[in-house]
């Protein structure tokens, strides 16, 4: 795409949604932003290819023509991306429409129906117990659906785990979970909702994320009139206070987590990929993580071996990689690490092709007291990360061994 073909000026600096079409009109990527000017413009940085996923670059790169969608909050920005990217399906946005690990948010069927945060996969299993009515998602950050569920349970008070009972007047008060306590629940704890109202409730959710805000407020101004009309103005004035609420979202914690998660995209990161095992047995992979240099232990994950054969450092590598890649909502990394030689880096290279994945890998080549030899990989990744390449092997080495040790201390007490 050529600055050219879109005139920045005339981008509004609030939030929205935008879709990159290539030149016959095909859907190639759906975004969002809280400043659509500031976010488009970002595109046409010199430093774009190592800032953003190759997926992104290659969308890019076919696109003519960019749809603009304003919205009134960063948190409608949100759900209409995730509803567009469902619809639309966009072909650069494929990890985001199909990956089971993403996040949906579920309304339960019940007599008060919860609403939860749920991924894909366990929808689909039955043995949950737990069955939905209604799903809205697919949504790939979880850190951001988190915030967002919050600025809405503020506006839009809901259940989420407590259990609806019947109590006197006089347990109400000491029988509210701290949710309604908060005002984040309506009370379905202390019996101070009815199921008629509650639905309605429920409805009111329902047509926030579907993205019929319009429709919502409607209702809830007629509402308000009708019980202006038959005097009862407390319960008016709750209702005027939801439709100021939702005319002018407070999302200011949505903002902040985007500005995050930008920082993020242009920092550098590094994952390091190890294993351990004692003579093949109480095999476990890990990941650790840096990110521009420093380590990041919340980022670490491990991973017990379940198919490799035993000895196999190399089935190992490759179970760990396709696993770990079957969470895009972690972060992917600029540059990535494995302990080995050629074949330990050709394996790694060849799950990342198969998975359509452009990420250079390097891989540290060890002596017979495991002190780094050799770094095999393209020279302008090694010279210009080579201290935090051998930073990285060495943390996972240690990560790896700690939780290897850990691993076998279980297993003899069991």
């Amino acid at each position: 795409m050529k600055q050219g073909d879109i005139n920045l000026k005339e981008l509004p600096k609030a939030p929205g949604v935008y879709i990159f079409k290539d030149g016959e009109g095909v859907v190639l990527y759906v975004g969002r932003a809280s400043n659509l000017q500031s976010r488009v413009q970002s595109y046409f940085s010199k430093h774009l290819g190592s800032n953003r996923g190759q997926r992104l670059v290659d969308a890019l790169e076919k696109t003519e023509h960019v749809k603009i969608t304003k919205t009134d909050s960063v948190l409608e920005a949100y759900i209409l991306e995730a509803k567009l990217i469902k619809e639309l399906q966009p072909t650069h946005n494929v990890v985001d429409k199909d990956n089971k690990s993403f996040q949906y948010i579920g309304i339960t069927k019940e007599a008060f129906p919860r609403v939860l945060v749920v991924r894909k996969r366990q929808m689909e299993q039955e043995a949950t117990g737990t069955s939905f009515s209604r799903t809205y998602g697919p949504f790939p950050k979880g850190a951001m659906l988190k915030k967002a569920l919050h600025v809405l349970r503020k506006i839009l008070p809901y259940r989420d785990t407590c259990t609806p009972q019947q109590q006197t007047a006089k347990e109400t008060l000491l029988r509210k979970c701290f949710q309604a306590q908060t005002g984040l629940c309506p009370g379905v704890c202390a019996g101070l909702v009815d199921k008629k109202k509650y639905a309605k409730r429920i409805r009111e959710i329902h047509l926030f994320l579907s993205g019929k805000k319009v429709q919502l407020i409607t209702g809830l101004k007629k509402e308000m009139n009708d019980l202006a009309k038959s005097q009862e103005f407390e319960k008016a004035e709750e209702i005027r206070r939801r439709i100021v609420a939702l005319q002018h979202i407070q999302d200011v914690s949505l903002i902040r987590q985007e500005d995050t998660e930008m920082a993020e995209v242009s920092a550098f990161r590094i994952e390091a990929y190890d294993t351990a095992h004692a003579a093949g047995r109480q095999a476990v992979g890990v990941m650790v993580v840096l990110i521009d240099g420093e380590r990041t232990p919340s980022e670490y994950r491990v991973f017990s071996i379940k198919n490799a054969k035993e000895r196999d450092d190399i089935g190992a590598l490759r179970e760990i990689l396709k696993r770990r890649f079957n969470h895009p909502e972690w972060r992917f990394p600029k540059l990535l690490v494995v302990d080995g030689g050629k074949a330990h880096r050709a394996a790694a290279e060849k799950v990342l092709n198969g998975l359509g994945l452009q990420i250079p890998v390097v891989s540290v080549v060890k002596t017979e007291n495991h002190a780094p030899r050799e770094i095999l990989g393209h020279s302008s990744h090694v010279q210009k990360n080579e201290k935090n390449i051998i930073f990285a092997n060495t943390e996972a080495h240690r990560f790896a061994i700690t939780r290897h040790r850990q691993k076998r201390s279980k297993d003899l007490f069991k």
